[in-house]
Parts: C-alpha cells; sequence; structure tokens
C-alpha cells in the first residue's frame, strides 16, 4: 500500500471520531440545531445522540446569564464570521449538573452544508484533578519537610541525586549544596564502606537494608545516624539507592557510656575481688603457715639439743606436713574462686553465686563474731547476667550487715542470707537484727551519700543498685517488723 496517497475511507473517518476521547458537538450553520456529536459528548451530557439532536441551548447549558441562549448563538454565530471562536462555556448534563468547558467552535464546509463542530473539555474536572495533584504533592511535601528522617537518593555513580528538606536540620546542609555531590565525602570512619555493603545488598534483594553511618556537616561536625537503604528506580527520574537517615547521636553516646561504665563496674568489681582475696589470704594462710613454722622450729631445736626420738621427728614433720596441705587447700579454693571471674553475660544458677560467694561471707563472718545462717532455695534459680559483678552486690549486701551487728552484743550477732523463686524473678535476701534504716534519709539508701558507719563511704550500695538495674533487676531495703533491716535484690528469671 502507498501510505504517501493513503486517505481514510468515510468508515474509517467514522471510527476515528467515535474513537476520539475529545468531546465534539456539531451545529448547524444557519439555525445552529445540533446535528451531531461523538460518544464522548454523548456520555459527558448523559443523553443519547438522538435525545442530544432536538436540545436548544437553555436544555443544556448553564442557567446563569452569561450562558442565555442568546449568547450561545451569538458565540456560534461569531465562529461563522471568523472560522473560529473560543471561549468557556457552562453545560449542564442530564441530571442537572454544571460543569464548566473550555470550548472551541470552528466553522467548517462539508459537501453537504455549512456546520459549527464545537470541541470542548471539561475543565472543571481537570481542575479538580490537578488541584488534587497540588494538594497531594503539598501534603507530601510538607511531610517530608517535616518528618524527623532525612531523604537522600544516591545514584549508581555514588553522588547525591535527591535530598529532602528535612536534611538541613539534620546533618545542616541545604539539598541543593549537596545535589551532584559524592556521598563518600560526608562520610566519617567506616561510614562509607558501610554504606557500600547495604546499597550492594539492598541491589540484590530489593529489600530494606539497615547500617550505622558516621557523617559530617559543614562544620566539620560529626553525627551519627541510623540508615534504611532499598533500592529505587524510577523511569526517567531518580534511580540508585533511597536513604532514609534518621538522628541517633544521642543513642550512640549513650551506648558508649553505658561501655564505659560497663567497664568501670567492672574494674571495681575485680578490685573488691582483690580486695575479699588479699583479706582471705592474710587471715587463712597466716594459721596453718604459721602452725608450720612452730613445728619445725621445734624439730630443729630438739635436733640442735641432740634430745630428739625419731617418733618426735615423724611427728613433727607429719605435723608440718598437714598445716602446708592446708594451705594449699586454702589456696586451691581461692584459685577456684578467681576461675568463676567471668564478667560476660551468662545463664547461671543463683545459687551458685551465693555459694561461689559464701567462703568470703564466712570470713567477713568469723572475723566479726557473727553466726551466719544460709537457706538457699532448693530448686534452681536461673538468671542472665555478669557472675562477677553480682556476686559483688552479694558480697556488699552480706558484708554490710555483717558489720552492721558488730556492735551488738555478741550473742545478738546473727546474719541470714537466703534465695527463693517469687513469681518471676530470683530473689537474693540479707536479714540483720541490727539497727534498721534509721541512719537513712527516706529514698536515699542507693545514691551513695549516706552509710551508717563511721568509715565508710556509702559507695557499695550505691555500686549494687547500679550493677542490679544494668541487669533490670530491682533492689530494696526495709525496716524489720523485731529490729534490723533487710536487703534484697531480684533478678529476671530465665
Amino acid at each position: 500500500m502507498d501510505t504517501q496517497k493513503y486517505e481514510p475511507s468515510e468508515a474509517d473517518a467514522r471510527i476515528l471520531l467515535t474513537g476520539l476521547e475529545q468531546c465534539l458537538l456539531m451545529h448547524d450553520a444557519a439555525t445552529k440545531d445540533i446535528l451531531w456529536a461523538n460518544p464522548a459528548a454523548c456520555r459527558m451530557f448523559g443523553f443519547t445522540l438522538d435525545e442530544l439532536r432536538p436540545l436548544k441551548a437553555n436544555d443544556m447549558s448553564g442557567l446563569a446569564e452569561p450562558y442565555s441562549r442568546t449568547i450561545g448563538r451569538r458565540w456560534l454565530q461569531d465562529a461563522v464570521e471568523h472560522g473560529a471562536s473560543r471561549t468557556q462555556w457552562m453545560y449542564r448534563n442530564k441530571d442537572g449538573q454544571d460543569f464548566l468547558t473550555e470550548a472551541l467552535a470552528r466553522h467548517v464546509v462539508l459537501e453537504e452544508r455549512e456546520v459549527v463542530l464545537v470541541e470542548f473539555r471539561d475543565v472543571e474536572r481537570e481542575e479538580r484533578l490537578k488541584s488534587g495533584l497540588e494538594r497531594t504533592k503539598g501534603r507530601l511535601n510538607a511531610f517530608i519537610g517535616n518528618m524527623g528522617e532525612a531523604i537522600l537518593v544516591i545514584g549508581v555513580d555514588g553522588r547525591i541525586s535527591y535530598a529532602s528538606n528535612s536534611l538541613f536540620p539534620q546533618l545542616g546542609l541545604h539539598p541543593h549544596e549537596v545535589i551532584g555531590l559524592d556521598f563518600a565525602g560526608f562520610c566519617r570512619g567506616e561510614a562509607a564502606q558501610a554504606f557500600a555493603r547495604a546499597s550492594a545488598e539492598c541491589a540484590q534483594d530489593d529489600g530494606m537494608v539497615t547500617c550505622r553511618l558516621e557523617l559530617h556537616g559543614p562544620a566539620g561536625e560529626s553525627r551519627w545516624f541510623g540508615a534504611a537503604c532499598q533500592r529505587i528506580d524510577l523511569k526517567h527520574d531518580l534511580a540508585g539507592t533511597l536513604v532514609f537517615l534518621h538522628d541517633i547521636t544521642e543513642r550512640v553516646r549513650e551506648d558508649r557510656e553505658r561501655e564505659r561504665d560497663q567497664e568501670h563496674l567492672n574494674y571495681l568489681a575485680r578490685y573488691n575481688v582483690m580486695g575479699d582475696m588479699a583479706m582471705a589470704l592474710s587471715h587463712e594462710l597466716g594459721q596453718p603457715l604459721g602452725a608450720a613454722t612452730n613445728f619445725l622450729d621445734g624439730v630443729q631445736r630438739r635436733h640442735q639439743a641432740g634430745t630428739m626420738s625419731v617418733a618426735e621427728l615423724e611427728f613433727g614433720l607429719q605435723n608440718a606436713q598437714r598445716q602446708v596441705e592446708r594451705a594449699n587447700q586454702i589456696l586451691r579454693s581461692l584459685r577456684g574462686f578467681v576461675g568463676t571471674l567471668e564478667t560476660s553475660e551468662q545463664h547461671v544458677d543463683l545459687n551458685a553465686v551465693a555459694q561461689d560467694c559464701r567462703y568470703f561471707i564466712e570470713l567477713v563472718a568469723s572475723r566479726h563474731s557473727t553466726t551466719l545462717e544460709v537457706a538457699l532455695d532448693p530448686g534452681e534459680l536461673p538468671v542472665l547476667c555478669e557472675k562477677v559483678l553480682i556476686g559483688q552486690v552479694v558480697l556488699n549486701l552480706c558484708r554490710n550487715a555483717i558489720e552492721e551487728m558488730s556492735g551488738f552484743p555478741q550473742e545478738q550477732r546473727m546474719v541470714r542470707l537466703e534465695t527463693a523463686r517469687e513469681g518471676g524473678f530470683a530473689v537474693f535476701r540479707v536479714i540483720d537484727h541490727g539497727s534498721g534504716l534509721s541512719g537513712f534519709p527516706d529514698g536515699r539508701i542507693f545514691d551513695g551519700a549516706f552509710t551508717t558507719k563511721a568509715d565508710g563511704s556509702g559507695l557499695g550500695l550505691a555500686l549494687s543498685h547500679r550493677i542490679v538495674t544494668r541487669h533490670h533487676g530491682t533492689i530494696t531495703a526495709e525496716e524489720n517488723p523485731g529490729g534490723g533491716s533487710t536487703f534484697s535484690f531480684a533478678l529476671p528469671l530465665t
């Protein structure tokens, strides 16, 4: 077929006209009567073609004066006289609803007659759509501008192709200042490598990938951001990695302070353990080593005097050996305790923690001539904790109770420690019969500012409080009805 000479047939032309989405209305140039309307116009009016043909301007136009039949005919006649005439015309549909149109009337000379062909479109509908889009765009911009996260799009070349207005409060940079710049230039430390890994990962599975990024602003100050990365590919628009940045600087600082705090707690715990071991060594080893020395001195003196029998020699050496073996047992016990000083969190039985501390508690009780009662729960009390730190709490509370009783007559010096399962918690409790809590201001027992001991700092209870609360537990002090006090702490069971 020669496309240069092709002309559509009458049937094809009719198909083309009826298929148009543009509304067409044909009037007789002389009478202005409706001759024809395409399907789009019929749908707009809600009339069939047969229903439209007999209608006059006042039947299908707005009732306001600017859209009267006289003005309508004048507009169509103007098209006849000048070839074309454009206006905004208010039509009315079959349901009586007015709709404003942008209308163009053209004078067309056909083979059989002259006509005026009116092309019109519903501008109110378009305005509503445009207004809706503008409203949505405004809301979206307001939402993005006021949201707590900054939004970036990083292209495959690593350069920033989009930045939301919320970038300024986050990093102190306006969007126009960063567009086209290499994102890696704003990264500190390992942020560039972390972003590259996250971008590569989300490109593979189209999922959301998170990472932490340390970025710097124009003044060089660093801030930490939680970044959520996702692949984006909008045809003929943005492509690369969509990044939501949320400022987590304070959270990172708090995490680092917690780490430093944890290191300090570990240091204090180990420092206290060394003090306990030094006390144990001086107290426990002194007696057997002194006794062994006395036996050996006696053997040496008798041997020098020439008065020692073989039986006496064997007696002296055997007793010295027993005392040395006793010292060895003490050292083995201390080495076993040192072996439990693991500072990482682990699942342990609170009963086992109390048992590990019992040796040192009994040393303190013995030094203060205090009777120690121990009542451990018969079942396991599994908790997740740092054993050395919770052990320090046990030692602190027991030592305080024993030292509190040292000022009372010996027959009254009794301290009871017990463990129990209460609800969903493992509880350790120390009960004394001392002066109670009268020496502590209300509510300030664990703040480190007060102590009932003349040479005390009060820091033992403050340290205990910090350790327990960091383990998601609680520590309390109560006055006993019959005198004295009860200090206890509770840790969640696992």
